[in-house]
């Protein structure tokens, strides 16, 4: 998912609107050079883990450790030569460096200077804009940002029918979908025997609209702080603690706890409330503090979740280095054939695990504005160390994972209108549901943050982002403080198919807790009644008329997408926008 403006990372950085939307996000590490030694993971054919260990050692490697239940073994080994020497043995399918491999995928909204051409190398791009005004629309935005209040006094205006939450009145997307309490609310909010895994950059565990529905005790970090990159440059920063691994309960991005608080954010007169405001949130950080994912992390936090009860995992991410991961693409070395393949075959081996194991697995489909079942070049891979991209061809046989892996729903993002989000992949194949992301452009060609996603956002994320002042007051439209009895909690308004997805986690976790059955870590269901359930409940969208749609925004060229297929099952929209009052009412 890597094309365009998909890359949630560090430090906020302008990104142009460019009708190519071609910004890249800080990828993997480079095979490494002869002679020098690292560890990978090889992904070996079935049966053949001793074919497999025997072509390690013969070409100067060493077994470390493995993991039978997805097939692979931990190696070190002396660099190019080595992994060109495996990937010709018939025992292995694959071999991936054992480093970052993906990018959280959401974009800031939030006022600055204007819309500036760059390119997004850090960790949350925010999307800037001149005017706060939707043009063609009416204007959605709410200043002030500083909301003051009594618990469960609406801040702001508060829509009919939505939840009574003090910026309730601010969630359109919940209005969307029929997450309120005339709608999914009012008999179907989930259950708490329902787990939620959210593999992301992990979850603020203490915010007030996040601590209710917390499990602290099921919740794991996968991954340790980096300070900096091999070549010395900063990518996690300072480690906050002293063993580098944060506790189970921060988020220092923030890119987590925003998904987590769309999905479940409880109903308790605090900020807002989710789509399913009673089910349980476990956190399964498999990314790094900049919003990067290494391929160990991110497949260790699938195997927890299939053998720990978790109902759905939401997948906010991307695989780097490689925007197209292709098994044999003529113009890519031996070598980086090899990680490509091992990339492709490790996720799916650990998807496949999860979702025999009662896992239903939801996926963002990316923000490249690509249709992903044309895809002719990638100008943007390998992404990582700097400066190593170049332009390659690719087709539609080069998979984005895990959007495109087997077995996973994948979600494009609408905006309020329900028209789909410009920044939004798409494609006939490739796009099962939608569901509301934000586009701060829709109904007209000029911004509106409050078209965004709102949810909560950790404290200590928006101060390392200079997003806060040192008093707290938001310095930006695309922050939002609510204050009642003494307690401050800070929400922020995101674009991205990153915000699109939760949604329609939030709908599959509602209808597990109408029709799992009963288990011994809480309720089952199996991923396939889960899928048929989101498909059939959702809510048809034809693709627009004419098909190849305009997208038309100040200060960025015209780009048009073309949508395919019928309103039952198209491009844009797969098989229509999530509803949370359909699911709540609807009969298996």
């Amino acid at each position: 998912m890597k094309r365009g403006i998909r890359g949630l990372t560090g430090a906020a950085t302008t990104l142009t609107l460019a009708a190519t939307l071609t910004a890249g996000a800080l990828g993997g590490e480079a095979t490494a050079a002869a002679g020098q030694t690292r560890e990978y993971l090889v992904f070996y054919a079935d049966g053949a883990r001793d074919g497999a260990a025997a072509a390690i050692a013969a070409n100067g490697g060493t077994v470390l450790s493995g993991d039978p239940r997805l097939g692979y073994l931990v190696a070190g080994g002396p660099g190019t030569r080595f992994v060109e020497g495996l990937a010709a043995s018939a025992a292995v399918e694959g071999v991936s460096s054992d480093r970052r491999i993906g990018t959280a995928t959401a974009l800031t909204t939030g006022l600055t200077t204007g819309l500036t051409p760059a390119t997004s190398t850090g960790t949350s791009t925010v999307v800037s804009a001149v005017s706060a005004t939707s043009g063609g629309g009416a204007p959605l935005s709410f200043p002030p940002s500083d909301i003051l209040g009594q618990a469960g006094t609406p801040g702001g205006s508060t829509s009919a029918g939505t939840a009574p939450e003090p910026l309730a009145g601010r969630q359109w997307d919940m209005k969307l979908i029929g997450a309120t309490t005339s709608g999914s609310y009012a008999t179907a909010p989930g259950r708490k025997e329902v787990l939620v895994g959210v593999i992301d950059t992990g979850i603020d565990g203490t915010h007030p609209d996040i601590a209710p529905n917390f499990n602290r005790a099921l919740s794991r970090n996968f991954v340790t702080d980096r300070p900096k990159d091999p070549n010395g440059k900063v990518l996690d920063g300072p480690c906050e603690v002293a063993s580098c691994k944060d506790p189970v309960d921060r988020d220092d991005d923030g890119h987590g706890t925003h998904v987590a608080s769309t999905i479940a954010s409880p109903i308790n007169g605090v900020g807002i409330a989710g789509v399913a405001p009673k089910v349980s949130l476990v956190n399964l950080r498999a990314g790094q503090d900049s919003g990067l994912f290494f391929l160990k992390p991110s497949i260790d936090a699938l195997t927890y979740a299939a053998d720990n009860g978790i109902d759905v995992v939401n997948m906010s991410f991307y695989v780097d280095p490689w925007l197209f991961n292709c098994k044999a693409n003529p113009g890519d070395s031996k070598a980086e054939q090899a990680e490509q393949r091992g990339i492709i075959t490790g996720m799916q081996r650990a998807l496949d695990y999860a979702r025999k194991r009662g896992v239903t697995l939801i996926s963002a489909i990316g923000n490249g504005s690509t249709d992903l079942g044309r895809p002719s070049k990638d100008t943007t891979s390998p992404d990582y160390p700097k400066d190593t991209e170049r332009t390659r061809k690719v087709d539609n046989s080069c998979l984005n994972v895990p959007a495109e892996s087997k077995g996973v729903i994948s979600v494009s993002s609408v905006g309020p209108t329900t028209r789909k989000a410009y920044y939004s992949d798409y494609g006939l194949e490739q796009t099962d549901l939608s569901a509301p992301g934000g586009d701060e452009f829709d109904g007209g060609r000029t911004y509106d943050p409050a078209k965004g996603i709102l949810a909560a956002a950790p404290k200590n994320a928006l101060q390392a982002k200079g997003q806060i002042g040192a008093d707290g007051t938001p310095k930006d439209d695309s922050v939002v403080r609510q204050c009642a009895n003494g307690t401050c909690a800070y929400y922020q308004y995101l674009v991205g198919t990153s915000m699109a997805a939760p949604h329609a986690t939030g709908v599959a976790a509602i209808l597990i807790g109408r029709f799992g059955k009963k288990a011994k870590d809480g309720v089952t269901m199996a991923p396939g009644d889960v899928q048929r359930l989101l498909y059939s409940t959702a809510t048809e969208k034809a693709c627009p008329s004419p098909r190849a749609y305009t997208y038309k925004i100040d200060l960025v060229k015209d780009e048009t997408h073309r949508c395919e297929g019928p309103a039952t099952r198209n491009g844009f929209y797969g098989h229509g926008i999530v509803n949370a009052k359909a699911a709540a009412t609807v009969a298996r």
